[in-house]
């Protein structure tokens, strides 16, 4: 990790995991158990870095860039206003034309993968806080992310428009 707050942020839920899960085994087990928490912590945080990442570039293509303006480009579909600011009539044409695609898209994933989605994605929300909220696992959070990460890929990619 290049970002010493995200390293540390890993390591101290690697260390509740280890807590939470394994805090009644011996001690000698311990250092093994907290490698392998560690690691797959580091794993499903890159996972989510790089699905953000996509979603964040695609986004961030459709909305001009000024640098006295901080915006998230997540938040871009939510502002109506920034659809069309400084573009030329045909750039602007097709933004709105791949923003109503992604809204239609979002529209029509099943509820379940549309609200894990959101609150991933667009609220920035981890998996544990994401299933407190839904009143499911973890793991069906995964589930549904990744179902509606793919079928909104699809979408787009039907389209023309391409992740990179």
């Amino acid at each position: 990790m290049r970002d010493e707050q995200v390293a540390l942020d890993i390591t101290q839920d690697s260390m509740l995991k280890l807590a939470e899960k394994y805090g009644s085994k011996p001690a000698n087990e311990l250092p093994m158990l907290f490698q392998r928490i560690l690691q797959n912590t580091i794993r499903d945080h890159c996972r989510r870095q790089k699905v953000r990442s996509r979603w964040v570039s695609l986004l961030s293509s459709l909305v001009p860039q000024h640098e006295e303006n901080e915006y998230e480009p997540l938040d871009t579909l939510q502002d109506e206003s920034n659809k069309t600011q400084g573009l030329a009539p045909d750039a602007s044409y097709e933004q709105s034309q791949v923003i109503a695609l992604i809204e239609n898209a979002l529209s029509n994933l099943p509820p379940r993968q549309r609200e894990a989605f959101l609150l991933r994605y667009w609220e920035d929300m981890d998996t544990a806080q994401t299933a407190a909220i839904m009143g499911c696992t973890e793991g069906s959070v995964k589930t549904h992310c990744s179902r509606a990460a793919h079928a909104l890929a699809e979408v787009l990619r039907k389209k023309g428009v391409h992740l990179s």
